[in-house]
C-alpha cells in the first residue's frame, strides 16, 4: 500500500506543480505518431503513470484536439515510458532514502510557494517508493523458507495461462502497472519468483495495465475511449504471441541480464520498445477498428433523454422554513455543480474547437437557469410564511448566490464558448505564454469553485476566509496577465496580436466567475465579524 501511494504521490506531485506545462507539450506534439509516442513516453516517466497520459489524450480527443490514432500513438508511448520507470526504480538506490526524505519534507513543510512544494511532495514520493521496495523485500524473505512457496510455484510453473492471468487481475486491481512489476522484480531479486513464472506475469501484468485505462475511461465519449481500447488490442494480442513463443521455444532471455531480476526488467522495457516500433504503423488501421468496436451512437432526441434533471425542491415543505431552505441549499448545490460541468471544459474547447461539444456544453446553461428559477420562486414562496430573522436572512443569502451562479453559466455560455467558437472558426494560435497564463487562471478559478461549493454546503469560517483572500490573488493574477499580453504586443508578437481580444477577452470572464462565486462567503464571514464593511481607507 504504500508502494501504490508512494507512486500516486509522485503523479499528483507533478500534476499540480507542472499540470499545464504537461498538457501543453501534449496538444504542442499532434503532428505526427512518432513524435506523440516520444511526448507520451516522456510524460509517463515524468507521471511515473502510462494511465494519466491515456487519461489526458483521451480528454483532448474529446475535445478534437487530437485525433484517435495520435492518441494511440501517445498511449503506446506512455506504456514505454512506464517500462523506463521501472528499469530506473530496479536500481539499488536505498542508499538515497535518507537525503530524498530530508530535502521532500523540508520543501514540502517549511516553503508556501506552490511550486516549491509540489516539487518537494514529488521528491517525498520518491523516497516513499524506494522504502517500499526495500520493505517489501525484507518483509518477504523469509517466504523463501515457506513450505507452500515451492507448490505454489511449481503449479504456475506448469501453468503459465493461470500466472499470467493472475498478473494482469492484479495490475488491474492495484491500478499500477509500474508498480506490479516493481513487486514482481522484488520476488525475482528474493529467489521467490523465478524467471519461467515471472516472465508470463510481468505479459500479464502489461495486459492489466491496459485493462487500466479502458475501465477508467468507460463513462467518457465515444471517441475518448477508443483510445484505450486500440491500445489494449495492441497489448493483448503482443502479450499472448509472446506468451505463446515462452511455451513453444525458449527465448534468449540470458542475454538481457547477469540476475533474473535484471533479465525480467529487461524484458519488460524490450516487449514494450518492440511494441511502439511494431505498432506505430499500423495507428490508423487500429482507430479504424475501434470505430468498428466501438461506433458512434446514433442520437435519438427522445422526451425521456431530454428530461431534466428531478428537483430537490418539495412545495410540501414550504410550510417549515428550516427543512424548505435546506432543500433549497441542496438543489443550490446541483444548480452549482451543472456549472461547474460547464466550466470544466472551456480551456480544451477553447484549444480544441470541438462545435459539437461547445454547443452540448452550452446547452446545459438552459438546466441552470430552469434551476434559478425554481430556487428564487421556490424560497420567495417561503418567504411569505413566518420566518426568524436568520431564516430570513439564509433564503436572501442562497437566493443572492443562485442568481451569481445563473450569471456565471451565462457568462460561459455566452462570452468563453463564443471565444471558442471565434477561436475555432478564424484558426487562430495562441502564443505559449498567453495560453499558459490563461490555463493557469482556469486551473485556479475552477479550484476555487469546488471550495465555494464546499463552503456553501459547510459554512466554514476559515474555509470561506480562504475563498476571499483567492480574490485579491486572482485580481493580482489577472493584472499580470494583462502586462505580459501588453509586452507581448510591444514586442510584435504575431500570435498575440492575432489572439489578443479573445485572451483579453477570457482573462476578464475568468477574473469575473471568480468574483461571482467568492460572495458565498461574505455572509458568513460578516456574520462571524471576519468581513470589514469597507475596503476604503479612513480618510485623513
Amino acid at each position: 500500500m504504500l508502494l501504490l501511494w508512494a507512486v500516486r504521490m509522485v503523479r499528483t506531485g507533478v500534476e499540480r506543480a507542472h499540470g499545464t506545462r504537461l498538457k501543453s507539450a501534449l496538444r504542442g506534439a499532434k503532428g505526427g505518431t512518432a513524435q506523440m509516442a516520444l511526448v507520451g513516453m516522456v510524460l509517463a516517466v515524468v507521471l511515473q503513470s502510462s494511465t494519466a497520459v491515456g487519461i489526458l489524450t483521451a480528454g483532448f480527443v474529446t475535445s478534437g484536439i487530437l485525433t484517435v490514432s495520435t492518441g494511440i500513438a501517445a498511449l503506446l508511448g506512455a506504456d514505454l515510458g512506464s517500462a523506463l520507470v521501472v528499469k530506473i526504480l530496479s536500481f539499488d538506490l536505498s542508499g538515497l532514502i535518507p537525503f530524498l526524505l530530508l530535502v521532500g519534507s523540508t520543501m514540502f513543510l517549511k516553503f508556501e510557494a506552490r511550486g516549491v512544494k509540489q516539487t518537494g511532495r514529488i521528491v517525498l514520493g520518491i523516497a516513499f517508493i524506494l522504502l517500499s521496495l526495500q520493505m517489501v523485500g525484507q518483509a518477504t524473505e523469509p517466504l523463501r523458507d515457506s513450505a507452500l512457496l515451492p507448490g505454489l510455484v511449481g503449479y504456475l510453473r506448469g501453468d503459465p495461462l493461470t500466472a499470467f492471468l493472475v498478473a494482469a487481475v492484479i495490475a488491474w486491481v492495484v491500478h499500477s502497472s509500474v508498480a506490479t512489476v516493481l513487486l514482481f522484480v522484488t520476488f525475482a531479486s528474493g529467489g521467490m519468483l523465478p524467471l519461467e513464472v515471472a516472465l508470463p506475469m510481468v505479459l500479464g501484468a502489461n495486459l492489466g495495465g491496459g485493462i487500466i485505462a479502458v475501465w477508467l475511461t468507460r463513462g467518457m465519449e465515444i471517441e475518448a475511449r477508443r483510445i484505450p481500447i486500440g491500445n489494449l488490442i495492441f497489448r493483448g494480442v503482443a502479450a499472448v504471441l509472446v506468451l505463446t513463443l515462452l511455451q513453444v521455444g525458449d527465448l534468449p532471455v540470458h542475454y538481457l541480464g547477469a540476475t533474473e531480476a535484471v533479465q525480467l526488467v529487461n524484458f519488460h522495457l524490450a516487449f514494450n520498445l518492440v511494441l511502439v516500433l511494431l505498432a506505430l504503423p499500423f495507428v490508423r488501421s487500429m482507430e479504424r477498428l475501434a470505430t468498428l468496436i466501438l461506433p458512434d451512437p446514433v442520437v435519438a432526441a427522445s422526451a425521456e433523454a431530454m428530461a431534466p434533471i428531478a428537483s430537490m425542491l418539495d412545495r410540501a415543505l414550504v410550510g417549515n422554513p428550516t427543512v424548505a431552505l435546506a432543500s433549497a441549499k441542496r438543489e443550490l448545490l446541483r444548480m452549482g455543480e451543472i456549472v461547474a460541468a460547464m466550466y470544466h471544459p472551456v480551456m480544451e474547447l477553447m484549444d480544441g474547437g470541438n462545435l459539437d461539444k461547445i454547443a452540448r456544453v452550452r446547452a446545459l446553461d438552459d438546466e441552470v437557469n430552469r434551476k434559478h428559477t425554481d430556487i428564487k420562486l421556490f424560497i420567495a414562496e417561503v418567504n411569505r410564511g413566518k420566518l426568524t430573522e436568520r431564516e430570513s436572512k439564509l433564503g436572501g443569502d442562497l437566493t443572492n448566490f443562485s442568481i451569481n451562479l445563473e450569471y456565471i453559466g451565462d457568462i460561459i455560455a455566452k462570452s468563453l464558448l463564443s471565444l471558442a467558437e471565434e477561436r475555432a472558426q478564424k484558426k487562430l494560435r495562441f502564443s505559449p505564454e498567453g495560453w499558459a497564463e490563461m490555463c493557469n487562471l482556469h486551473n485556479r478559478v475552477g479550484a476555487n469553485m469546488q471550495l465555494a461549493l464546499n463552503v456553501l454546503v459547510s459554512g466554514d469560517v476559515e474555509s470561506a476566509r480562504q475563498l476571499v483572500k483567492e480574490k485579491e490573488e486572482m485580481r493580482k493574477l489577472g493584472r499580470d496577465s494583462h502586462d505580459r499580453h501588453l509586452e507581448r504586443l510591444r514586442n510584435a508578437h504575431a500570435d498575440s496580436i492575432d489572439t489578443s481580444d479573445i485572451h483579453l477577452e477570457t482573462v476578464r470572464s475568468l477574473k469575473e466567475i471568480n468574483s461571482l462565486l467568492v460572495t458565498v462567503a461574505y455572509p458568513i464571514l460578516t456574520e462571524s465579524g471576519h468581513l470589514l464593511e469597507s475596503r476604503l481607507a479612513k480618510s485623513i
